[in-house]
């Protein structure tokens, strides 16, 4: 297979430890790990070897290109069984965990997933609204699983609470391949009404607390 070059050098992936009632989902995860693979992208992921996560880096390292798992020393005994692929990295905490893997990523791809899944997808959109960052933020749309998210979105641009500019970080595809392309494509808004000197001032105490060198 040709492999395709990309102008990102990793890619990070945020997806559950289950893998999901449908296969479909875990057929996803295959299939992101492998479009990597083809347009030789790294991962940076939260380092489980279990669920979602688990096939998402497997298929990755199976492909060639490098595996960075980062996750808190206490939820290793959970998330990881079995031998995990790739380079491990261990932090302290949830927060050092977020902010590693977005320092290491060019772009963010959620997969269906829980909780933990949605808090890491809603945090880097808030950062790119900000203007924290200005990588593209995809979802990986499986079988309609963001749906309602994407719904309820929407709902808020239409009662005023987010912007239609900020609405648009966010990019839906139903397949890896037409989200990868399209996060290629993506070319991000600048907000005039943020205040790059009020997120400087913020930036310097959640720099000293989180770790986080620069987005």
């Amino acid at each position: 297979m040709e492999e395709i070059q990309s102008r990102f050098k990793r890619i990070c992936v945020f997806c559950g430890s289950s893998s999901g009632k449908k296969t479909s989902y875990q057929e996803a995860a295959v299939e992101l790990g492998k479009e990597l693979v083809e347009r030789r992208i790294d991962l940076v992921y939260g380092g489980g070897s279990v669920g979602l996560m688990g096939l998402v880096s497997q298929a990755v390292h199976d492909g060639g290109r490098h595996v960075l798992g980062v996750i808190p020393k206490t939820l290793m005994p959970r998330e990881i069984t079995g031998e995990t692929v790739g380079e491990v990295r261990a932090v302290s905490d949830m927060h050092q965990r977020k902010a590693e893997m977005a320092r290491q990523a060019d772009a963010f791809i959620a997969l269906p997933g829980g909780y933990g899944t949605l808090e890491e997808l809603l945090e880097v959109i808030t950062w790119a609204q900000l203007g924290i960052h200005h990588k593209p933020v995809g979802l990986l749309n499986v079988d309609g699983y963001y749906n309602s998210l994407l719904s309820f979105i929407d709902k808020a641009v239409d009662e005023g609470f987010i912007s239609p500019s900020a609405r648009r970080i966010i990019i839906s595809a139903p397949s890896a391949k037409q989200l990868v392309r399209e996060l290629e494509e993506y070319v991000p808004e600048y907000d005039e009404i943020t205040s790059k000197l009020i997120w400087e001032a913020e930036r310097l105490s959640y720099v000293s607390e989180s770790g986080v060198v620069t987005l």
